[in-house]
C-alpha cells in the first residue's frame, strides 16, 4: 500500500473519529464482560456458599442460572458491538473511502 495513502487515511477526520469511537466502545464492552466473568469466578473462589444455594426444592444451585445468564449477556454484548459496527462504524468507513477514493 502506498505510504502517502496511509498517511492521508490516518489524517482523515472521519478515520480519527472512527478509531476513537470504536476503541472506546470496544474497551467499555470488554471491561463490562471481564468484570462480569471475574466477579463470578471470585464469588466462586471466596464465597462458594453464595452460589451453592439451592433453587427451590430441586438439586440445582443458583450458580447454573447465573452462569447461563453470563453466557447470554456475553452473546448480547457481541451482538451490540456487531450491530454498531455494521451501522455507525460502517458509515464512517464509507466516509473515509469517499475521501481517499481518488488515491486508489
Amino acid at each position: 500500500m502506498n505510504e502517502e495513502l496511509v498517511e492521508r487515511i490516518k489524517a482523515n477526520p472521519s478515520y480519527q473519529e472512527l478509531v476513537k469511537k470504536r476503541t472506546g466502545f470496544a474497551v467499555k464492552l470488554g471491561i463490562f464482560v471481564l468484570v462480569m466473568f471475574y466477579a463470578y469466578i471470585l464469588t466462586i473462589a471466596f464465597n462458594p456458599s453464595l452460589l451453592g444455594m439451592k433453587t427451590g426444592d430441586g438439586v440445582m444451585t443458583i450458580a447454573y442460572p447465573i452462569g447461563f445468564a453470563i453466557i447470554i449477556i456475553s452473546f448480547l454484548t457481541t451482538l451490540i458491538y456487531v450491530r454498531r459496527a455494521n451501522g455507525e462504524f460502517e458509515s464512517l468507513i464509507e466516509k473515509v473511502r469517499e475521501d481517499v477514493k481518488d488515491e486508489l
